[in-house]
């Protein structure tokens, strides 16, 4: 090799290894200087990037923060106070004096001990499931109605619902209970009028438990269909019409393409519909108290009836208090699977 060309290398490779060479103050091309100034810049952009990720992942706290607080303030006090009261030999005397006697778990041996509790409880369950079967039933059917309407009777129809859903229960429960009513009852009046069932002039159908249970049903389903039947239409109202029209094609019939197509797309607002409804029919009281105030004979008593009555009629507070824990409870039971099944179905969608 020419000296001139060994010349020419030599000084490259030193100006290469010179620690001293502008070239060593950068590091990787565009990526600034690779020195002390570099690093602490490096780390102060590592840290804004932590600290934007943390306030992120904080944010939906923050939100929720003033709901969970007014929740804890509104439900959460009651719920312990009715708690402590369970525990507590709390009586009449109780609220003139001020002063309980704790008793532990008393109240609740007392009450899983009467000959009530089984009967109250199965019949709870019995018609909390009648009511939310009924409901969910009439309001899908009521929905699909809706859905082959024109707009006119839609909008109609909607009105409709929207002001039985509005009415209050007790000055609906106070309706019916004229509706039914023996003497001049609108009900009876028809029936008898149309020589449908012989005379009803003077039939009370409050008197017999299953004919009580029959009016309470109606009344709890009228004023639950409202609901239920404008979510599961805002639902069905986002389904393509083409997933039909593939179903048909392939010779899908129309109970087929309900199987195959709605009840699948429609599954979380059935689940979400399902929870809201056993939650309101486990829990219904004022319809039940004003038509038969549990009668008759008890015949129409569940958990909700039974512990007012035992808390006011009795004057035993701990036990009515520890009958709605119990309530309480089972309510969280039987709405757990619905609620995993919801979460579940949200996740994979």
């Amino acid at each position: 090799m020419p000296r001139s060309e060994r010349g020419v290398s030599g000084e490259g490779a030193a100006g290469v290894l010179d620690p001293a060479s502008p070239a060593q103050d950068r590091g990787p091309a565009g990526q600034g200087p690779a020195g002390p100034e570099g690093k602490r810049a490096g780390r102060r952009a590592a840290r804004r990037r932590r600290g934007g990720r943390g306030r992120d992942r904080a944010l939906p706290y923050v939100l929720l923060a003033p709901a969970a607080l007014i929740l804890a303030l509104v439900l959460g006090y009651p719920l312990v106070r009715l708690v402590l009261i369970s525990m507590q030999d709390y009586g009449l005397r109780a609220l003139f004096t001020g002063t309980t006697r704790w008793n532990g778990a008393a109240n609740y041996r007392a009450v899983l001990a009467d000959g009530q509790f089984g009967a109250v409880l199965l019949r709870t369950l019995v018609f909390c499931a009648a009511l939310a079967a009924g409901t969910l039933v009439i309001g899908l059917l009521v929905a699909q109605l809706m859905g082959r309407l024109g707009r006119r009777m839609r909008t109609a129809v909607t009105l409709c619902l929207i002001c039985a859903w509005a009415m209050p229960n007790v000055a609906a429960t106070l309706v019916w209970q004229w509706l039914f009513q023996p003497t001049y009852g609108v009900v009876n009046w028809l029936i008898t009028s149309t020589r449908l069932a012989g005379d009803y002039a003077q039939h009370d159908w409050l008197a017999g438990p299953h004919s009580a249970f029959f009016v309470l049903w109606l009344l709890v389903v009228w004023q639950s269909v409202p609901f239920v039947a404008l979510t599961l239409h805002a639902g069905l109202s986002q389904i393509p019409r083409s997933y039909y029209e593939a179903a048909a094609l392939a010779g899908a019939g129309p109970w087929t393409g309900f199987r195959l197509v709605t009840v699948p797309l429609l599954r979380p607002i059935l689940l979400l519909v399902t929870i809201l409804s056993v939650i309101w029919d486990f829990n219904v009281f004022n319809q039940i108290w004003i038509l038969t105030q549990g009668g008759p004979n008890g015949a129409t008593s569940t958990l909700g009836i039974w512990s007012f009555a035992r808390a006011f009629s009795s004057q035993s507070f701990g036990q009515g208090a520890a009958i709605a824990v119990v309530s309480v409870a089972l309510l969280l039971v039987l709405t757990a699977s619905y609620v995993r099944r919801l979460v579940r179905t949200g996740e994979q969608l």
